[in-house]
């Protein structure tokens, strides 16, 4: 008779844990923080000047390059090209001394830039060579040899807006580039 009532308390002290409501705080799964891009606005002494969103911890090289690097006018012994960016920073690349923007000539593969010089030459497409073509930003020693071999197979571009059926170059990068090429006169 013991090992009954020791049974049934038992029984009882383990119904009593099992019903009771659970204590602390319900586990809520938030989703993963995402990293808010630094946006900065990059003028002056550039061919492509504007607003640029990068990833956090984004360095004054990285703006400077997507906004299509320096113009030859451009004043860079003061740039620290290591500088960590400031979200909301503007970045104002100086013009050598006694230099300004000169503005090109509008025509159908020149459109006029605000920032652009004329010194800074158009890459004709038709006719650059590897390494010319590796100067365009987002363009590497693979995708020049493609643009060569392209043209070698196809003839020449017809109009910029050619180069997109280059393997490996797709809107975003014919966006980022269309400013600085051109298929010749």
């Amino acid at each position: 008779m013991a090992a009954g009532i020791l049974f049934g308390l038992f029984l009882a002290a383990l119904i009593w844990i099992v019903s009771r409501n659970p204590s602390g705080e319900a586990v809520t799964l938030r989703p993963a923080p995402t990293e808010r891009p630094v946006i900065v606005h990059i003028t002056g002494a550039v061919p492509r000047p504007g607003v640029y969103a990068l990833p956090e911890g984004s360095r004054v090289q990285d703006a400077n390059a997507g906004a299509g690097g320096f113009l030859a006018e451009a004043e860079r012994t003061n740039i620290n090209l290591a500088a960590f960016l400031i979200d909301g920073e503007k970045l104002d690349i100086p013009f050598v001394e006694g230099g300004s923007p000169v503005f090109p000539t509008p025509g159908e593969n020149n459109p006029v830039l605000p920032g652009s010089s004329s010194s800074t030459e158009l890459i004709d497409i038709n006719t650059a060579s590897s390494a010319e073509l590796e100067t365009l930003p987002g363009i590497g020693p693979t995708t020049a040899q493609k643009i060569i071999e392209y043209r070698q197979t196809n003839g020449a571009f017809v109009s910029i807006e050619d180069i997109i059926n280059v393997s490996g170059i797709g809107p975003g990068l014919y966006e980022r580039i269309k400013d600085l090429i051109t298929v010749g006169p």
